[in-house]
């Protein structure tokens, strides 16, 4: 029994490797052979930004920020967590979408966001991680997270996963209950029109709650939910049009070093290219080295 479950983590370790390579493919075709139809959208621009997001960061990196003074700029669930704030324009939201939709059209390939959503978009694969995601982590999100979620490794979140979501009647409906391979997630609803499609929140998974209690959170375009990875949650169905998020799963190698949040043991590591799944490796010349071992795809 043994040699068979050594055998099949090794055929899972090749696996998660040939992902890699082919999404590392795909973006390299991307990159050479897709023509844009709004450029502009794939560079972080501050006129992106809602005001009122960008004044939750103002207040955010002031010298006496804390975590009461950032929960009267948003609206927040308390109990679960959770916290609802404006993140985007409606300009960029409908521009944003307007791309997705033309690459979508596209004869580009094309990779799955995760094993549970069969539409959507890999941000990595068209080109958006360096000139938009990971500035939008590391210079606005940090600073918030930092305060909501200091046990979470919110002010060292150092990598991500950010792919892009579509529901629509005769695609992926709903999500059933799961948990992100994240310390944090961001998810921001970008449009289009839409009705229900609720986000419903159970228990953190450590939490032992024998009767989960439900908690339902209704999507508004250009705002964004921030709650803990670990999170049980799921989305509704939706009853009429198209539903596209935005989803950033936000990944602290000091707290996944310690423990995979997805096997609940230490990591035994092997070598990634890019973030892998934000585990790092010290070597002895102290060049750290991204590994991917313990994710789900």
């Amino acid at each position: 029994k043994m040699c068979c479950c050594l055998f099949q983590i090794e055929a899972e370790v090749q696996r998660r490797k040939q992902l890699i390579h082919q999404s590392a493919e795909r973006k390299a075709i991307i990159s050479q052979c897709y023509k844009p139809k709004h450029p502009d959208v794939y560079i972080l621009q501050d006129s992106f930004l809602a005001p009122e997001f960008l004044e939750i960061v103002r207040y955010c990196t002031s010298p006496d920020a804390h975590l009461d003074g950032l929960l009267r700029y948003t609206e927040s669930f308390p109990d679960k967590r959770i916290c609802r704030l404006p993140v985007f324009t409606e300009e960029f939201c409908q521009g944003l979408v307007d791309e997705l939709e033309n690459f979508e059209q596209s004869d580009m390939p094309k990779g799955r966001p995760n094993t549970m959503n069969n539409y959507g978009v890999l941000l990595n694969e068209l080109g958006m991680d360096e000139t938009f995601i990971t500035p939008l982590r590391e210079k606005y999100l940090r600073p918030i997270t930092a305060l909501l979620y200091p046990d979470l490794g919110g002010a060292c979140l150092d990598s991500h996963k950010a792919f892009v979501v579509k529901y629509s009647l005769h695609e992926d409906l709903d999500l059933s209950s799961h948990y992100d391979n994240a310390e944090v997630t961001l998810n921001v609803s970008l449009g289009k029109d839409f009705t229900e499609g609720n986000l419903y929140f159970g228990e953190f998974r450590q939490d032992p709650s024998p009767v989960p209690k439900y908690l339902e959170i209704e999507h508004v375009r250009t705002k964004g939910l921030l709650h803990r990875g670990g999170h049980i949650h799921g989305a509704l169905p939706i009853t009429s049009g198209e539903r596209w998020n935005l989803i950033i799963w936000m990944r602290s190698s000091a707290i996944r070093n310690q423990l995979c949040p997805m096997c609940n043991k230490k990591p035994e590591l092997v070598e990634a290219e890019g973030f892998g799944d934000g585990f790092t490796e010290t070597l002895e010349d102290d060049t750290p080295k991204t590994v991917n071992l313990c994710s789900l795809w």
